[in-house]
């Protein structure tokens, strides 16, 4: 186990699947049973889901388990290391998506199942921007979307391209979707009870009236009779004008 200087010292290491030291699995007389780095990882995602990434501490987590702190740095050097660990870990509920069918409906499936991962466990997208995303899961993942990708049929230097329109957009809209269920857990509301709060305190203020009145027609036209189904017709079409300018870059 590194001592807490080395592990002060070791802020270069850029990721934990970078670090060739094996775990220890050995258990000491002062480790307790049933611990390892599998059941700590999974317990760090839990705590994350309940508490947010802002209150994740080692003392949290180690308290959650019912050890000590110390004990855990028998398995991870770092706090770092081991959010790395549950940000990877949740990666495994992407599917796999299809091996037959249309990219159109493959692209969909990978998109739509990555922005219901950000909305599920909100803390993914800071975590997602901050580390290198190249655990085992997430480089499963990765493989999926390069293999979509490639099927669209675009000259191989505009892949790339492609890949950061879809899922750089898929990352930003589950981000904002995800703050915007939270926050309407956190306030108590529905989302739509949320929506109608916050739209009724706008509408109050005469600094808006101008914005509020030269939107009004487009948030009429959106449809749905709901937030979340507003939402869908957003994502929905927003995903379609994206296949579709994958596909007239194709053809040019």
């Amino acid at each position: 186990m590194a001592s807490a200087a080395d592990r002060v010292k070791n802020r270069a290491r850029t990721s934990v699947w970078l670090d060739q030291r094996a775990p220890s699995r050995t258990r000491r007389a002062d480790q307790p049973a049933g611990l390892d780095r599998e059941k700590i990882t999974a317990a760090t995602v839990r705590l994350l889901d309940a508490e947010g990434l802002a209150k994740f501490s080692m003392r949290r987590l180690a308290a959650e388990l019912d050890v000590t702190a110390m004990s855990l740095y028998w398995y991870v050097e770092t706090k770092d290391d081991l959010l790395e660990l549950a940000l990877d870990s949740v990666y495994s509920e992407i599917a796999p998506p299809r091996e037959e069918g249309h990219w159109h409906d493959r692209l969909r499936e990978l998109a739509t199942t990555y922005r219901e991962l950000l909305v599920r466990h909100i803390w993914v997208s800071p975590l997602a921007g901050h580390f290198l995303n190249i655990g085992p899961d997430s480089m499963l993942f990765s493989y999926a979307v390069q293999d979509v990708i490639r099927a669209t049929g675009l000259p191989l230097r505009r892949q790339t391209g492609a890949l950061s329109a879809v899922f750089q957009f898929v990352y930003g809209f589950g981000t904002i979707e995800g703050h915007f269920v939270q926050r309407s857990a956190e306030a108590g509301l529905s989302q739509d009870e949320f929506f109608q709060q916050a739209m009724g305190t706008i509408r109050s203020q005469p600094q808006f009236s101008r914005m509020v009145a030269s939107s009004q027609d487009l948030m009429d036209a959106r449809g749905g009779d709901t937030v979340e189904e507003m939402r869908e017709r957003d994502f929905t079409f927003a995903l379609d004008l994206l296949i579709a300018g994958i596909e007239a870059m194709r053809d040019r």
